[in-house]
């Protein structure tokens, strides 16, 4: 047994189920939005290919910090250098724990795992009937979509 979360579980283990349920609710609303608009199922999947995920933003953030830091540190004073230490620990801590100190503002926001995003991308999918025909499905696009959000979330 680990004494660490798995790698796709770990921040939503960090966040709390408020926010956890307002991100799979928002989820859930934007599939229902386009079981009923499905002629804009295309521009949505082109939507959530440019959606950063949470990673990439704590990334982003992080090795900004770190590189201004730096180079305040070369240019300013040394105490400057603090700041990269500072903000890898909190990335290493990431790493570890699926928790550093940006990550419930940015999940407060809105940003999803790159999971959550590839539970709409699927689901979509599903609604536009890609799987359809491997699957053998006699119900709804909407109903599958919903199974498949059920299950997706179950695997988790």
């Amino acid at each position: 047994m680990s004494i660490l979360p798995t790698s796709m579980g770990r921040v939503p283990a960090s966040t709390s189920d408020v926010i956890n349920q307002r991100i799979r609710s928002r989820t859930e609303a934007m599939v229902a939005y386009y079981a009923e608009h499905p002629d804009e199922i295309d521009a949505r999947l082109a939507e959530l290919e440019t959606e950063w995920d949470i990673e990439r933003v704590l990334e982003a953030n992080a090795s900004a910090l770190a590189f201004t830091g730096v180079v305040l540190g070369m240019t300013s004073s040394r105490r400057y250098l603090l700041l990269p230490a500072a903000v890898t620990a909190f990335l290493f801590q990431h790493a570890l724990q699926g928790w550093c100190p940006p990550l419930p503002v940015l999940r407060r926001l809105g940003l999803r795992t790159a999971r959550e995003i590839e539970e709409e991308r699927v689901a979509l999918k599903h609604l536009r009937g890609d799987f359809a025909e491997a699957m053998g499905e006699r119900s709804s696009p909407w109903e599958t979509a919903r199974r498949m959000l059920s299950s997706f979330r179950r695997g988790a």
